[in-house]
C-alpha cells in the first residue's frame, strides 16, 4: 500500500482502485468457481453413494453436508483474498455461531434430530409411517424437517425434533402384515360354525397367505354380541385391498350363511312404586273408578 501513496502528493487513487479491483475480482472468481465446484462435488458424492446402494435419505443428507462445507471454505477463501485474516474471520464466525446457536436452539435440535434419523434410520424413503398421529409416505428427510405425503396427496412437513420425540409406527418395515377383521355374532349363533365360515372367506382370497395360516379367535363377550376377530396374513403391499375385500365378504356372506350380526341394543326395565304407578294409570283403570259412559246413547 505504501507504493500507492506518493510522497507529498496524497493518495494515488488510480492505483488504489486498481489494487482493490483486482482483489474484488479475485474474490468474485473464487466465489463463482467455488459455487460450481460445490454443486459438482455434492452431485458426484450423491451418485457415488447411490452406486454403492446407500439408502437415498443418507445419500442426500451427505451430499447436502458436503455442499455446505464447501461453501464455508469458499467464503473463507474469498474473504482471505480480500485481505481479511482467516484467524480473525474464524474468531468472528465462532462468536457469531455461538450467538446464533443460542438464538436458534430449537432449529439446532431439529438438525441434531435429523442426524439421528439419518444414522438410526427408523424409516426409509417410500415407507408408510405414523408419527404423532399423522400417517403418510416418507418422501424426504431434510436437515430441519421430514416431508411426508398423505394418501390424499397432501404434503406434510414435520420438524425433526417432533419426530424423534414421538413414537414412530412403520407400517411397511416388514414384508408381511396381519389383517384383523372384528366381527360380532348373535349369542344364539353357533360360534364354531361362524368361525369356519369366516375362515372360508380368508382361505378363498387369493392374496391371503397360507403360512402363517389364518385363524379366528373369540375376542370378547360384549353386551349385544360375541366378538370374534378374523386374522389373516398378507404381503404388505396387499394390505389395504385384502382388508376391504374381507370386510365386504363378511358383510355379505355371514348373514347369507345364517349368522346374524346384531346391532348394539340396550334393554331398559322401569320399576315404579305402587303410588307412582297408580298416578300414571288412566282414570278408568284406577281402583274404584266408575265405568266410562263413552259410546252410550
Amino acid at each position: 500500500m505504501q507504493e500507492l501513496i506518493k510522497a507529498g502528493s496524497g493518495i494515488d487513487w488510480m492505483g488504489l482502485a486498481t489494487f482493490w479491483g483486482l482483489k474484488i475480482s479475485a474474490a468474485l472468481a473464487i466465489v463463482l468457481v467455488g459455487l460450481w465446484l460445490a454443486r459438482r462435488l455434492s452431485n458426484a458424492l450423491r451418485r457415488l453413494l447411490e452406486r454403492t446402494r446407500v439408502e437415498g435419505i443418507l445419500a442426500n443428507f451427505c451430499a447436502n453436508v458436503a455442499h455446505a462445507a464447501v461453501l464455508v471454505l469458499v467464503l473463507i477463501t474469498a474473504l482471505d483474498a480480500l485481505g481479511v485474516p482467516p484467524t480473525s474471520l474464524l474468531a468472528v464466525m465462532g462468536a457469531a455461531g455461538l450467538a446464533v446457536g443460542l438464538a436458534m436452539k430449537d432449529s439446532l435440535s431439529n438438525i441434531a434430530a435429523g442426524v439421528m434419523l439419518i444414522v438410526l434410520r427408523p424409516f426409509r424413503t417410500g415407507d408408510v409411517v405414523e408419527i404423532a398421529g399423522i400417517t403418510g409416505e416418507v418422501e424426504q428427510v431434510r436437515l430441519f424437517q421430514t416431508v411426508l405425503r398423505s394418501f390424499q396427496n397432501h404434503e406434510i412437513t414435520l420438524p425433526n425434533g417432533q419426530i424423534t420425540a414421538s413414537p414412530i409406527i412403520n407400517f411397511t418395515a416388514k414384508p408381511q402384515r396381519r389383517v384383523d377383521i372384528p366381527v360380532g355374532v348373535d349369542y344364539g349363533n353357533d360360534i364354531r360354525g361362524a368361525r369356519e365360515v369366516l375362515l372360508g372367506f380368508a382361505r378363498a382370497h387369493p392374496s391371503v397367505l397360507a403360512e402363517p395360516a389364518p385363524d379366528v379367535i373369540v375376542d370378547a363377550l360384549a353386551d349385544s354380541s360375541v366378538n370374534l376377530v378374523l386374522r389373516a396374513w398378507v404381503n404388505t403391499p396387499d394390505f389395504a385391498q385384502v382388508r376391504s375385500d374381507l370386510l365386504e365378504a363378511v358383510h355379505r356372506g355371514l348373514p347369507a350363511a345364517g349368522y346374524s350380526i346384531p346391532y348394539p341394543q340396550t334393554d331398559m326395565h322401569l320399576h315404579l312404586s305402587d303410588a307412582l304407578a297408580t298416578l300414571l294409570q288412566r282414570p278408568q283403570d284406577r281402583p274404584g273408578a266408575e265405568p266410562s259412559d263413552t259410546g252410550k246413547s
